[in-house]
């Protein structure tokens, strides 16, 4: 009886495995939505595979700073957003602008920096 329990859990622990590097591997979607990781958010506001604006936000705790975002694609595309001094509480925001086509199966991810240490890494991958 025991050997069957053991059996039983062994292939629900390799199946719940196998679900979490599905999952982990991460959301894929058109090139409209919100994705978010941590404290970072990527906004997208487009159809299809074209991007013309990715907005990013990094949520701020509770003391003052220095909060900056660098956004990216998997084929080569990247910018640097600007450096701001932002309150506690606030919620810092800003554009990066591809004005592009990707082709699908592109990831775009975004990493935020806050006092200079990254807060979250949402990626996407673009779909027709």
């Amino acid at each position: 009886m025991r050997a069957v329990i053991r059996k039983v859990l062994c292939g629900t622990g390799a199946f719940a495995a196998a679900l979490g590097c599905v999952v982990a591997a991460g959301p894929s979607a058109q090139a409209d939505g919100k994705w978010c990781n941590n404290a970072v958010c990527i906004e997208t506001y487009d159809t299809g595979t074209y991007l013309g604006r990715v907005e990013v936000s990094v949520i701020n705790i509770n003391q003052p700073h220095t909060i900056s975002a660098r956004v990216w694609t998997t084929d080569g595309w990247s910018a640097t957003t600007k450096t701001e001094d932002v309150a506690a509480f606030r919620t810092y925001r800003d554009q990066a602008y591809p004005q592009r086509k990707f082709p699908a199966g592109t990831r775009l991810c975004a990493e935020g920096f806050r006092g200079g240490e990254s807060v979250g890494l949402p990626c996407v991958t673009i779909t027709n």
